[in-house]
């Protein structure tokens, strides 16, 4: 614990009091949220698009357009990406990102037109608030439209707004999730932030510290560790696929497609020092990853930076959410 204290405190360093995935040069984010319905989206802009790659380890996954960014096949760059809640219903939201950037002429060029490239992920939100209202193209389209480099706005915001945390002892004895983002800088201006939407079944832990900061609750509404419930049940009271965790992380990096794929691939160690269990056939846990060109770095670097920025922007979600619909969240438990 000593050694990844340290590890942790030399990587703090360059995190950015307060940072968020717009400083990475070339990205904007848009969001749109329903506080009634308890859900939303989040838009990730790329100014010029970018090479893209896409990296799926929860096994009841809700995606959209992500086989067109293995590899092998043939578009390169994309222009935004849709973080968004309301489980598959919300990837029509990403429909409303198309018809946005299509009238302002961006996107792939077939030579009647732009198509505009949109990969989308969901989150499941809709036994939170109300199942019977999620994103849709409207709300897709204003939040591409609101789009900007002003500091994204976390916890109860966009895809993080119906997210909750620490189902493996049921609903009620949960706790609110939410949207995070952060940034780090190294001096020789390479610059990386994620933005991420924490839904996960598992608790959220501290990478730091230890600590637990949200998880299932017991009778007394204390926080008990997900090792220990899971021991106890022979399965959680949790519907498969009614979880996940889904992110973006970015740099100014210069890196094609392929490159992508692997920091997309590193990246999820992120979610694995800060959310247990991660990955388990309740969650659909799927990261983006896309670098804006213009500074030089391995893949190696920008991959283990990813997983630590990505760590440190879902504690924030944890921190910035907003206890709603009688779960409470880690701020009302240090009340």
């Amino acid at each position: 614990m000593e050694g990844a204290k340290a590890a942790a405190a030399g990587i703090g360093e360059w995190i950015k009091p307060g940072g968020t995935i717009v400083d990475v040069p070339g990205v904007k984010v848009g969001q749109m949220q329903d506080l009634k319905a308890m859900t939303g989206c989040t838009v990730v802009v790329l100014e010029e698009g970018s090479p893209c790659g896409v990296d799926v380890r929860g096994s009841a996954p809700g995606t959209r357009e992500t086989d067109l960014l293995n590899p092998i096949n043939m578009v390169e760059k994309v222009n935004a990406i849709v973080l968004t809640g309301g489980s598959a219903y919300g990837l029509d939201s990403a429909s409303g990102v198309m018809r946005y950037l299509e009238e302002q002429g961006i996107g792939h060029n077939v030579g009647v037109g732009v198509v505009p490239i949109v990969p989308a992920a969901v989150i499941f939100d809709l036994s939170f608030g109300s199942a019977k209202v999620r994103p849709d193209q409207k709300m897709g389209y204003e939040a591409a439209k609101k789009a900007s480099k002003d500091p994204v706005k976390q916890g109860n915001a966009g895809a993080g707004t119906g997210a909750t945390v620490g189902k493996l002892a049921g609903g009620k004895r949960a706790m609110k999730g939410g949207l995070g983002s952060a940034s780090l800088h190294l001096p020789n201006g390479l610059v990386e932030g994620a933005v991420v939407s924490v839904n996960a079944v598992g608790e959220v832990r501290d990478p730091v510290t230890g600590e637990i900061l949200a998880g299932a609750r017991d009778d007394s509404g204390r926080i008990r560790d997900a090792l220990s419930w899971m021991i106890e049940q022979s399965s959680p009271p949790v519907p498969s696929g009614t979880n996940t965790t889904i992110a973006v992380v970015a740099s100014n990096a210069n890196l094609n497609k392929t490159q992508a794929n692997k920091v997309a691939q590193m990246a999820h160690n992120g979610l694995a020092k800060a959310i247990f269990p991660v990955h388990t056939m309740s969650d659909g846990d799927t990261v983006f990853a896309v670098a804006t060109g213009g500074v030089d770095a391995s893949v190696n670097l920008v991959g283990a930076l990813s997983a630590e920025v990505l760590a440190a922007a879902v504690v924030n979600a944890i921190k910035a959410a907003e206890g709603a619909e009688g779960l409470p969240a880690y701020r009302d438990l240090r009340k």
